[in-house]
């Protein structure tokens, strides 16, 4: 029997689509190696990042595709994720990272930082390379949620991004006395941005985030100017304060021609837990919290939990179905989640196995979705 060609592994391969972008993986350019010999087949195919959340099911769906040509004795399908330039306009500052994503909200205190780091960090456990920017000038935290202190390296004339946890960072409170205070005007905070993309030696990067400061004041305008934005993600909490500012954050990226990637829920319920002992078979509890009661049933071993909703619920929900972009995800109140970012360790590295932790890695793997949804929507379709 003859051996299996390059045009029937392809054709077997069509079959194969990725979910997000609704094309197959061949015309996407995802198949880099194609060959057979003795009916043993190889395909390597390049994801557009190491942080896509279907890699494992293409993957699948490809090995049975391949098993399914005639003559084919064994199959091996590698996956892997080779930065390629970046698609959209050229970019003048920083052309070797591939997607600059802006981490937003519309007031302060809904913990925006918190998930500018997390989402960083879950990012990095997937492999990608990823660098952090701290432009929130007036409250630069980055560097104490990173556990990372000191004047950042200078080489080749540009400065060398503090690394920990697997990402880059950068940040002016590495370049400033910890207690004094920063009182700028528009233009030092335009020209800090701009030396913070242009004159950092980030080396190639999958994502760049950037942690913005609250509002919608000149550091956003000014990050939209210097470089095009893959989109931007904003966080918000339940409250109806929170997210009526919100809007405004929407209604400021879309005047610049920013796409939305999605919204994150922080604060979203507290988990209350406890255990009443010698309880009854078919007991509760009644806990008054705010004015309201909760009712918790007990199990067999007389253990209970309820989620008190603080700051209400449902406001992301309201905002994304407005607005017409997703949910990316929830996050619940934790303690460990203020103590690790006190200490220096995010939750998502120090307790990976934490629901906390969990939850944004599943938000990570919602932004690689929307970034690359993103990334392809302007790229021709091939035939």
């Amino acid at each position: 029997m003859p051996d299996v060609t390059k045009e029937q592994i392809l054709d077997a391969l069509r079959a194969v689509h990725d979910p997000d972008l609704g094309r197959d993986i061949v015309s996407l350019g995802f198949v880099t190696t194609a060959s057979a010999c003795d009916g043993a087949v190889k395909a390597v195919i390049n994801l557009t990042t190491p942080a896509c959340p279907v890699k494992d099911q293409l993957k699948a769906q490809a090995e049975a595709a391949l098993r399914a040509i005639p003559g084919v004795q064994s199959v091996n399908v590698e996956m892997t994720a080779v930065s390629k330039p970046a698609s959209g306009p050229e970019r003048r500052v920083a052309p070797e990272i591939r997607h600059v994503v802006a981490v937003s909200s519309g007031k302060g205190g809904v913990g925006k930082s918190t998930v500018a780091v997390n989402l960083a960090c879950a990012l990095a456990r997937t492999g990608a390379k990823v660098g952090l920017v701290d432009c929130d000038v007036y409250g630069p935290d980055v560097p104490m949620m990173m556990g990372l202190a000191g004047e950042p390296e200078a080489q080749g004339g540009k400065l060398v991004p503090k690394e920990r946890h697997g990402v880059r960072t950068m940040s002016i409170g590495y370049l400033l006395d910890e207690d004094k205070p920063v009182i700028w005007r528009g233009p030092m905070v335009h020209k800090l941005i701009e030396q913070f993309l242009a004159d950092v030696a980030w080396g190639p990067l999958d994502y760049l985030l950037v942690d913005m400061p609250p509002g919608t004041g000149d550091a956003q305008l000014s990050l939209a100017q210097i470089v095009p934005l893959t989109g931007a993600v904003l966080v918000t909490t339940p409250q109806a304060v929170s997210t009526f500012d919100v809007n405004k954050a929407v209604a400021m990226f879309k005047q610049v021609n920013v796409p939305i990637l999605g919204i994150v829920e922080n604060m979203a319920g507290f988990v209350v837990e406890g255990l009443v002992e010698n309880a009854q078979p078919g007991s509760r509890v009644r806990l008054h919290v705010g004015g309201a009661e909760l009712v918790a049933p007990l199990d067999i071993e007389g253990r209970f939990s309820t989620v008190v909703d603080v700051f209400g619920s449902g406001g992301a929900q309201k905002l994304a179905a407005k607005h017409g972009f997703p949910v990316l995800g929830s996050i619940p109140l934790n303690p460990s989640v203020r103590a690790g970012g006190d200490a220096g360790a995010p939750i998502t590295v120090a307790d990976p196995r934490s629901l906390v932790a969990q939850r944004f890695g599943e938000i990570a793997g919602r932004v690689a979705q929307r970034v690359a949804i993103q990334a392809h929507k302007a790229l021709p379709i091939l035939q």
